[in-house]
């Protein structure tokens, strides 16, 4: 991103208001900051993406940090960056697709074998089953002459749930950061709503900031949740074509424009610079920059 395209996304969110300013990171990312709530982009390619790093999103706000979905090249671009994935010490893991789970086998052999800790991931029950039983059991049960399971290699942190939310929503705290975790609606492409899809969720970081991660078309989700929490920031998956599991821009163009005007695009095609203007134009905030961070801060700095 050059000094005029930071400067212009910082005009764009002047205008709205919003307490959200965007800055590009140094070399290497501290995993501490002076108490605002911040996210780093670690990629913002898609699963097909080659020339992107995969759309994976570290949470920080004082001392406390999150990583939200560890895919297979996450490590390594992290490591490229100048931070290693063994210093994240909590994890949240929205679905099963290997650009969000791939870089767990790593994590979890790296803490038994290497560094000796048990990382965190805030999970519950249900899903917990999911990801160990298909995803992560197949590489490390058999490591040792007693079969592992979950809870040798994580500590698993269980999210409550959420009373009177729009849709079926788990919460926890990490430190002083809140996490609300509303089901969403990935794939199948058959499924009609959130309730008949896979496991997938969405993270809602301290009532702030709506992060979807991959999800279909779903304007409830947004409206629902905006009613709510009035969102400073939307985090959306784009699909540069439309069909399959994943919103597109152009399902998205069609969105009030009070909510279009927060969304900053993500999880996109490597061909997105042919989309960007036209995404502009039609009322969307920005498209997100791998490599960089996004900093909400007070909203009593508004009035400055």
């Amino acid at each position: 991103m050059t000094l005029a395209e930071s400067s212009q996304d910082l005009t764009a969110l002047k205008k709205l208001k919003r307490p959200f300013i965007v800055s590009q990171p140094t070399e290497s990312m501290a995993l501490t900051n002076n108490g605002e709530l911040s996210v780093y982009f670690v990629g913002t390619g898609s699963a097909f993406a080659k020339n992107l790093h995969q759309n994976n999103l570290l949470v920080i706000k004082g001392a406390d940090h999150i990583l939200i979905d560890c895919g297979s090249k996450c490590s390594q671009t992290m490591h490229d960056r100048g931070f290693e994935i063994s210093d994240i010490k909590n994890f949240v893991i929205t679905h099963s697709h290997s650009d969000h789970i791939g870089g767990l086998e790593e994590v979890q052999l790296f803490g038994r074998y290497v560094s000796q800790v048990k990382p965190n991931m805030v999970i519950n029950e249900q899903y917990q089953k999911i990801l160990w039983e298909q995803s992560l059991r197949g590489g490390s049960e058999m490591s040792e002459s007693t079969p592992l399971v979950f809870e040798d290699l994580w500590n698993p942190i269980r999210p409550t749930r959420v009373k009177d939310a729009p849709r079926e929503t788990w919460q926890t705290d990490i430190g002083s950061i809140n996490l609300k975790l509303p089901r969403t609606m990935h794939y199948p492409d058959s499924a009609p709503t959130w309730k008949e899809s896979f496991w997938s969720v969405g993270v809602i970081i301290d009532d702030r900031i709506l992060y979807t991660s991959d999800t279909r078309f779903d304007v409830d989700l947004l409206q629902s949740f905006d009613a709510l929490y009035d969102f400073d920031v939307i985090f959306h998956d784009c699909q540069l074509f439309t069909g399959g599991v994943h919103a597109s821009l152009n399902q998205l163009k069609t969105l009030p424009d009070h909510i279009k005007q927060r969304i900053v695009l993500m999880h996109y095609g490597d061909n997105w610079r042919e989309f960007e203007q036209e995404a502009l134009d039609s009322g969307f905030h920005s498209w997100a920059k791998q490599a960089h961070s996004y900093t909400l801060e007070d909203k009593a700095c508004l009035n400055v």
